[in-house]
């Protein structure tokens, strides 16, 4: 019996706002495969699961959407300004979101799979990783993008942002840095260049071992 091809898993990871969804979609348009940990948090907590029932149980039906589905930006409202609450919904999905993003890595069949990872290091999944990608995007940058696309305010979006691990930190350790400070299509062409550096850096590993 052949044995599954499993690709290696190269981390992406940037901090809200930072541009994680558009820089993992020029990757796709290349032929890589990608999990996003953001989708997958989103799939665990859809109407009938076991998250999303506990989520109701501690904060009432309110957090839920006529719809049925879980209102997220209230839910967000809630764990970002009292961080016992937070641990506990972390407590509850992580175990979740870890299990179903391990089935989607395995299944992936491209020369190597992304890992999109907003708390990449803060989670540990770092390690699953033969190298990781951060991306370098400018504080204030973070912070208009957040206000535009979730109709946050200004202090909101610092609330999220400094939850998360510093910037710098992230770059610390970092295999690769990304800098996403400019237009899309610069983007694009860095992300072609990137992809090509991190192939050639796969077949030298290989080769070594």
């Amino acid at each position: 019996m052949n044995q599954k091809y499993a690709p290696p898993i190269i981390g992406l990871a940037g901090g809200i706002g930072s541009g994680k969804s558009t820089i993992t979609k020029y990757f796709n348009n290349l032929g890589i495969q990608s999990v996003d940990a953001d989708d997958v948090a989103r799939e665990v907590v859809q109407p009938g699961s076991s998250c999303l029932t506990k989520i109701v149980e501690r904060f009432g039906a309110n957090i839920l959407l006529t719809d049925g589905t879980l209102d997220r930006k209230a839910l967000r409202d809630i764990v970002f300004k009292h961080p016992d609450e937070r641990r506990w919904l972390e407590s509850i999905t992580h175990p979740e979101i870890r299990a179903s993003i391990a089935t989607q890595l395995a299944n992936a069949h491209s020369p190597y799979v992304l890992l999109v990872h907003p708390l990449l290091f803060e989670t540990e999944q770092n390690k699953l990783c033969k190298f990781v990608v951060v991306i370098d995007t400018p504080k204030e940058i973070q912070i208009e993008r957040i206000i535009r696309r979730d109709q946050s305010t200004e202090e909101q979006a610092l609330r999220i942002i400094n939850t998360q691990l510093n910037n710098e930190e992230r770059l610390k350790q970092a295999d690769f840095i990304l800098k996403n400070n400019s237009n899309l299509i610069d983007l694009d062409d860095k992300v072609v260049t990137l992809n090509q550096c991190i192939l050639a850096r796969l077949d030298v590993r290989e080769l070594n071992q």
